[in-house]
């Protein structure tokens, strides 16, 4: 199975930071250093980092300051050496050439490490970047799917090897593998070439997290990667068999595009110590920011609303179709109050939470491979450094016992950990 971390510097629990020998700060590089330098020991195949462009008093811990992933993958990339490294970037509020020419960058940096988490932002981002409006969900995907179209054809300006570097014949480069894009579409219009060369592994690798119809058909057409959140095996698997089915239907290779739920292990030297660790993350819950937190998630102002009253109906909305239809599920299957409903968003924001042994949690992961439901987990710890590390020196080396996941790495690139072809 392949393993991605999803590095928040204050922890995934919106309380973990407060947890007993927690450290956080997204200010702390040293940190998140030795994190990144952890998985790698473990053998991850990526450390991702989200992203938002908005924030308030009231944002979870991890997100209330968040500095540009990209920057920091820029200096991962000399902190680490065979892992990968993958950011989110905004295809609502980015600049293509400039972010086609950032991400290209870091692949080179890297030596073949990079990957973009496209995204569409649910969150009007519109008076951060001297806009008049938040487009709707359906102008959005219809900027993504340009936007992505173009991102590549810029990566694709130079040809692979295209240093001559003949300095009796006084060749530089060869100019012939140089090719302008000339894009001229609906929303952009770029004339290219990128000024940056290819890398190792050709391009960094595409990573999409939309689960919503619109965001799996874009997804299908052009992600390599898919980040998901999913709560049970049954649901998991029709994600996972339907996505794989618009990937063939697109005319590519199923085998070549990678699905990754999100997945927060808790682990405990039995599971009654593991449950006692999230009962501990929930008691530092802060109740005053439910209704805030609620509101961002299900995009729906529940301002004032009884938080010990059952979750109401609300309409679907334009905004994070995906993760509301999923937390209204939730509530309703589990007959959720909107307090309830707050602490399973405060500890996973919607993911998978699975607190046992090391051994329950091994057996879930590989259960869930074996049965079609995943290719692997973006793993999502709940503090860190101690929950990240029970998982990678007493989880890993199960599942590396089992067969289930690689000893050692075999590539150098991020494509070649993932399996996946090199880029056009």
């Amino acid at each position: 199975m392949h393993l991605g971390l999803f590095l928040l510097a204050a922890g995934h629990h919106a309380a973990g930071w407060r947890f007993p020998g927690a450290e956080s700060g997204t200010e702390n590089f040293e940190l998140i250093a030795r994190i990144a330098r952890e998985a790698e020991a473990a053998k991850f195949d990526m450390v991702f980092f989200g992203d938002r462009l908005v924030t308030s008093k009231d944002a979870h811990p991890s997100m209330i300051t968040r500095p540009d992933p990209l920057v920091v993958l820029s200096a991962l990339a000399v902190q680490t050496s065979r892992i990968g490294l993958a950011a989110t970037a905004s295809t609502t509020y980015s600049d293509p050439f400039t972010l086609a020419r950032s991400l290209a960058s870091v692949d080179l940096l890297s030596k073949g490490r990079a990957a973009w988490n496209i995204v569409t932002t649910v969150q009007d981002g519109s008076g951060n970047f001297s806009r008049t409006l938040h487009p709707e969900s359906s102008e959005r995907y219809a900027i993504a799917e340009e936007f992505v179209q173009l991102v590549k054809g810029l990566w694709r300006s130079w040809d692979a090897d295209p240093y001559v570097r003949d300095k009796e014949g006084g060749v530089y480069i060869d100019t012939d593998k140089l090719h302008e894009l000339n894009h001229a579409g609906y929303y952009f219009q770029v004339k290219g070439p990128l000024n940056v060369t290819r890398s190792r592994q050709g391009e960094p690798v595409l990573i999409q997290a939309g689960s919503s119809g619109p965001g799996q058909r874009l997804g299908a057409r052009h992600g390599e990667v898919i980040f998901t959140a999913q709560q049970d095996l049954a649901a998991a698997q029709e994600f996972y068999g339907e996505l794989k089915r618009q990937v063939g239907e697109a005319g590519r290779d199923p085998s070549q595009v990678k699905v990754m739920p999100g997945l927060m292990p808790i682990v405990g030297r039995t599971a009654a110590e593991a449950r006692d660790k999230l009962a501990l993350l929930q008691s530092f819950t802060d109740q005053s920011k439910a209704h805030h937190m609620l509101s961002v998630e299900l995009d729906f102002d529940l301002s004032g609303a009884d938080l010990d009253a059952p979750v109401p109906d609300l309409p679907l909305g334009d905004g994070g179709f995906s993760r509301r239809k999923l937390l209204l599920k939730i509530a309703k299957e589990q007959r959720l109050t909107l307090r309830e409903l707050y602490h399973h968003v405060a500890s996973s924001r919607g993911h998978q939470v699975f607190a046992g042994t090391a051994e329950q949690i091994a057996d879930h992961m590989q259960h869930w491979v074996n049965q079609g439901a995943a290719d692997g987990f973006n793993i999502m710890p709940a503090y860190f450094p101690s929950g990240f590390e029970e998982f990678t020196r007493e989880v890993v080396p199960i599942l590396q016992e089992r067969g289930q996941f690689r000893r050692d790495y075999t590539g150098q690139t991020l494509r070649e950990h993932l399996g996946l072809a090199q880029s056009a």
